[in-house]
Formats: structure tokens, C-alpha cells, sequence
């Protein structure tokens, strides 16, 4: 299964969208998905579990997952206790702010998150209490379509993510994931992935050598506990790291498909439509006319 490529009701002046309070079965949860907005999750209830990236992690009550612009993640809900659970959507010019002569940006939980490679942050009381009562508020604010209510969704953004970093450690060294799901191989060729994506060879033979299992035995587990067949998942990542490419550097678009494991330049443009829904050259003038920064790596 390719990567759902989510979309947004596109308002340029408002690049802001919410899913408040949902409860969703496993049949209704979106498949795997990517996206460039910048996306927070609470959990209010339930349980399930939750990929991210490389990742899977438990979904519980008090869960607040950061999920950076283009990292694949797919929730998958308890059929017996389906998870109920608040989503935002936004555009990274939304949360910017004018420095106020001290180091804090309120979009540094993002680039923590990624490059820790963990996504997930338990909270406690009385955090708990206050990210409910700001999601509370937004969707208030937005329902009741007062005037100002707009920058009023503004400001409690800005107070969700101040209580988001506020709440992140400063420093997780080791840090592992709560679930580890099926065999051991899986969260090492996860990491593999990962390390060589780029590499022109990677693919199912190799990683089902690498993991010592047969081809066949690879790919269905894989699929199983990833949704996503070995060849999708590996063009997700290429196309998560081209992007960065098109935004922080001039290399040409041969350059850059070389640099991301693609054989030609057709075949990379195919697979960039196919998960972006635009050409790599649209993406890159957009880009670099809203000046979307691209993030580390």
C-alpha cells in the first residue's frame, strides 16, 4: 500500500485544520500517510498503538505525540478500545513568532522530536488539564467563528506549544520506544531503512539477507506490522529526504534522484507525483516562495 498522500482544505492566509475529540475504528483510521504540515495528536482514551517513522509506540490517555512535516505514521486503534483523540494541522508560518531576545522558538519541540527519532511525550497533571482546556478553546474559538477568533486559534496554538516544550525533557539519551511489536529483525531493518535508503541496492532481497529470513517471510511481516509493502516504504523515505534536498540545496533534479536511490530521473518524478501530488520543481519554487525551511536531518 503507497503512503496516503493526506490533504488539506488549502486557505493560504489560515494554513490551520483540526480533527477535535474523534473516535476512530480501524477501519476508518487513514493508512499510512505523509504530509508536510506539522501535526500534534492527544490521546484522550482508549489504546492502540502508534508507527511513526521507525517506530511503534503505545497510544494511551495523556499521550501527546509531535509529528514533524512529511514523516510517515499511521495510528492503529484498539478494536476492543478504539482511541479517542484531538489532531492539528498546520504550516510552520503559523506558529512563527518575532524573537523576543532569549533562545526559545516555539517550534524547537519539532526539531527535537526528529532528531531524538521520538515522537511521543507522556504527560501528567497538571499538563494534562491545560492541553485539554486549550484544545477545548480552539475548538471553540472555531465553531463560534467570533471575529478575531482566528487570532485567537493563533495565540492558543502558541500556548499548546509552549506547554509541548516546556514538557519535553531536556535531554533523552537511550531513549526506546514502548512497543516492539513482532520479531526482532523488524525494528532493525526499520533502523537499516533508515541508515540506506539511499543506497541504489536496497531492496527486499537485500534486507531479508540482512535479516537472515527468506524473501517471502520478510515482505509479509513486514506488511503486516508496517501496512506498507518494503518497496513503498523504501520510496516514502527517499521522497521525505528529496524534499529536503529541492528546499536546502541547488543540485539539479538528476543530482538529487541519484543522492535518494532513484535509477532515473523519470522514475523519481513518478514516484514524487504519486506521494506529493506535484512534480519535484513545483514543490521546490512553492517551497522556496513561502520559504518553508527544510528540516534536519
Amino acid at each position: 500500500m503507497v503512503p496516503v498522500r493526506k490533504t488539506f482544505f488549502e486557505d493560504p492566509l489560515f494554513p490551520f485544520e483540526y480533527v477535535y475529540k474523534d473516535t476512530k475504528s480501524p477501519q476508518s483510521e487513514l493508512p499510512d500517510h505523509l504530509h508536510d504540515r506539522l501535526e500534534i495528536v492527544y490521546v484522550y482514551s482508549g489504546t492502540g498503538t502508534f508507527f511513526i517513522n521507525r517506530s511503534f509506540y503505545d497510544m494511551k490517555a495523556g499521550d501527546l505525540f509531535i509529528i514533524p512535516g512529511n514523516t510517515i505514521h499511521r495510528a492503529i486503534p484498539d478494536p476492543q478500545l478504539p482511541v479517542t483523540s484531538t489532531a492539528l494541522f498546520f504550516a510552520p508560518i503559523l506558529a512563527a513568532h518575532e524573537p523576543l531576545g532569549d533562545t526559545y522558538s516555539s517550534l524547537s519541540i519539532f526539531e527535537q522530536v526528529r532528531k531524538r527519532k521520538f515522537y511521543k511525550l507522556e504527560t501528567k497533571q497538571p499538563f494534562q488539564l491545560q492541553l485539554e482546556a486549550v484544545l477545548g478553546e480552539i475548538d471553540e474559538e472555531h465553531r463560534t467563528g467570533l471575529p478575531g477568533s482566528r487570532h485567537a486559534i493563533m495565540l492558543l496554538l502558541q500556548r499548546l506549544l509552549l506547554l509541548a516544550n516546556r514538557m519535553a525533557p531536556a535531554d533523552v539519551p537511550g531513549v526506546v520506544p514502548d512497543v516492539h511489536p513482532g520479531p526482532p529483525w523488524i525494528k532493525d531493518s526499520l533502523r537499516y531503512i533508515d541508515r540506506h535508503h539511499a543506497d541504489h541496492d536496497l531492496g527486499l532481497s537485500v534486507l531479508a539477507r540482512h535479516a537472515s529470513v527468506t524473501p517471502a517471510h520478510f515482505s509479509r511481516v513486514f506488511k503486516q506490522l508496517t501496512g506498507m509493502t518494503v518497496t513503498d516504504y523504501i520510496h516514502a523515505k527517499r521522497i521525505v529526504r528529496a524534499k529536503e534536498l529541492l528546499l536546502a540545496t541547488d543540485d539539479s533534479m538528476d543530482q538529487i534522484a541519484f543522492r535518494c536511490g532513484f535509477e532515473s530521473l523519470p522514475h523519481f518524478h513518478h514516484v514524487f507525483k504519486s506521494l506529493s501530488g506535484i512534480t519535484p520543481g513545483v514543490y521546490r519554487r512553492g517551497g522556496l516562495q513561502t520559504g518553508l525551511a527544510a528540516p534536519d536531518e
